[in-house]
Order: structure tokens, then sequence, then C-alpha cells
């Protein structure tokens, strides 16, 4: 099955490479410039990973996931892409439940490499919690 990945970032060139790069790695990707149509396009493409820039206009990255954290699809896990590099950010970030947080610049292998190992880990806690409810259902 295709992995889905939704991709928030505002710089087009960025977003159009990333698309462009994860489409020929074989995920379906839908990108967006901003934040404001985010939960409208989760409802819509029911990602299984969501690729986040911080800096957006309109909304901010950290708005989104304050919101995300707390929404029917904070499950989905967020891999952050940032140009903010300090610290803090990063701690707030992983506070509103981001499983990664990327740097950029980085290099396209560390993003596919963060990513695959993200998808692997999510799809082995819900193989583990279906394995788990058979158990218990009998």
């Amino acid at each position: 099955m295709v992995k889905r990945i939704l991709l928030v970032e505002d710089n087009e060139i960025h977003r159009l490479l990333t698309e462009e790069f994860l489409t020929y790695q074989g995920y379906k990707v839908f990108g967006l410039p901003d934040g404001v149509e985010f939960f409208a396009a989760i409802a819509a493409f029911s990602p299984d990973l969501i690729l986040l820039d911080l800096n957006l206009p309109n909304i901010s990255g950290f708005e989104l996931l304050e919101q995300f954290s707390q929404s029917a699809w904070a499950s989905i896990p967020v891999i952050v892409v940032s140009a903010y590099a300090f610290e803090r950010e990063q701690q707030k970030a992983r506070e509103l439940g981001v499983s990664h947080y990327l740097t950029k610049p980085m290099s396209l292998k560390m993003l596919a490499n963060t990513i695959e190992a993200e998808l692997f880990q999510s799809v082995a806690y819900l193989s583990s919690r279906q394995t788990s409810c058979r158990v218990l259902l009998g």
C-alpha cells in the first residue's frame, strides 16, 4: 500500500522539490503552501505522515501543532522540517507530539531515512496494538 504524506511548506521551490523527491521514493504526496487548509487536507487526504515547516504564513507551525495535538488526528506522526535550529523550538515541538525535528538544510537521504523510520515505527506500533486487541478480545 502506498503511504501518503502531507507536506506543509511555504517555500514553493522546497515544496515542489520535496514533493518530486518523495514521489520518486514511492510516496503519494499532497503539498500545501500554508496551514490554512491543513485540517481540511488531513480529512480529505488521510495522510500516514505529516511533514511540517514551522515558519508559515497566516498561521504558524506551532499554532497548527497546538491545534493538531488536541484533534482526532493527533496519532498521525509529524516530522518538523524547519530552519529554526534552537533547542527551545525543538523542545516545544516535542512537547506538542512531534516525533522528529529536522533542521534545514538537510540532505534528502536524511529526510528519506527519517520518514522510513517513522513509518516503520508507526506500522510496528499499530501492528502491536492490533495483536493486543486480538489477544484481549479472543
